[in-house]
């Protein structure tokens, strides 16, 4: 059965949290960005950031576990954030002993690599919450978006219930964090696509499960922390996709090797990120982002067609790896109202 969820307790302000990284020490290579963010976390949230040894350090798995765990002991550390995503949390999870976790639940903050996390933490019924990296959502040149600061403020503070909202602009652009400007400029922003509904004919409350479609991929195949599908039944889906823009094709592959394990018709609801169409480092023309979007488009929905046809669908939700980003729960619940195009986190 699904686990019963631990939702973790509210802050106030003057609480301590931890600042990991649980995948790339990316405060080791470029600190004023770190320290950009962890500034805003005092200044902004009213939290002290606690720094633990690897979150500046190259470590390993082992070494990344134990200040993991070490947090989640601590009763005066009240919640945890990721500095930033990687490329192989996965290898971290099974040096983790559940026990601190389920002893005091805190909220884990993070996205990308972070859903191996999320995913591991779901597994124990602990819930948590997809979105804010502090590298990137705080320690950003413009300040913190005022979407991330609403939904970081419920997540930590206030509780309660926030309507999501299509937002008028977005960026996917990046600056390079070894240039002093990344500091104090933006990236470009250019309209938002908006939210595209598929069967909008119901009305989902449930909790969530998902994130990153690479990282999700990568936990099926190891099997280890993937529960019985009938466990995820009635939940709703999160989808998006990374900086590493996989291709339609590859899209589709991953979620029809979901769909052949009989997972994607346990959601009724599915909510899927506006896609990163470039990158710094494979920067992408305006058309052709569009045009990746749209193949993405089209291989989900041949995937639910061919595995799940009765699914609710909504395209271009903000969370992920596009700028500014809702802070969804993870394990926590959402609406998701078809017949009056609305969506509702549940803090």
């Amino acid at each position: 059965m699904r686990p019963s969820f631990s939702t973790p307790p509210k802050l106030v302000p003057g609480d301590r949290v931890a600042v990991v990284s649980p995948s790339f020490a990316a405060p080791a290579i470029f600190p004023a960005v770190h320290e950009q963010g962890l500034r805003r976390l005092r200044e902004i949230f009213g939290v002290e950031p606690v720094e633990y040894p690897t979150t500046r350090r190259a470590s390993s798995p082992r070494e990344r576990a134990a200040d993991l765990m070490a947090a989640y002991a601590d009763p005066g550390i009240r919640a945890v954030f990721a500095t930033i995503g990687g490329d192989d949390q996965i290898t971290v999870l099974r040096h983790l002993d559940p026990a601190p976790f389920v002893a005091d639940p805190k909220p884990f903050f993070g996205y990308s690599d972070n859903t191996n996390l999320h995913n591991w933490l779901w597994y124990h019924g602990v819930a948590g919450y997809h979105g804010m990296s502090t590298m990137v959502q705080l320690g950003r040149g413009g300040g913190v978006e005022p979407i991330v600061e609403q939904s970081l403020r419920a997540a930590l503070f206030g509780g309660g219930d926030l309507e999501l909202h299509p937002l008028e602009e977005f960026s996917e652009e990046e600056l390079n964090w070894g240039d002093e400007a990344a500091l104090t400029e933006t990236a470009p922003s250019y309209p938002g696509p908006g939210w595209s509904w598929h069967r909008p004919d119901r009305v989902v409350r449930a909790p969530t499960w998902g994130g990153n479609l690479e990282i999700m991929h990568w936990t099926a195949a190891t099997s280890r922390w993937v529960r019985p599908v009938e466990d995820y039944a009635g939940c709703v889906l999160l989808i998006e996709t990374s900086e590493e823009m996989p291709s339609a094709s590859e899209v589709f592959r991953m979620l029809r090797h979901f769909g052949e394990r009989g997972l994607l018709e346990q959601f009724p609801a599915v909510l899927v990120g506006t896609a990163k169409g470039t990158a710094l480092f494979d920067p992408k023309a305006r058309d052709e982002r569009e045009t990746y979007r749209a193949e993405q488009r089209e291989a989900i929905l041949k995937a639910f067609a061919e595995y799940h046809p009765e699914a609710m669908i909504v395209f271009g939700v903000d969370f992920g790896h596009t700028n500014p980003q809702w802070v969804l729960p993870y394990g926590g619940q959402v609406t998701v109202d078809g017949p009056a195009r609305r969506i509702v986190a549940h803090f």
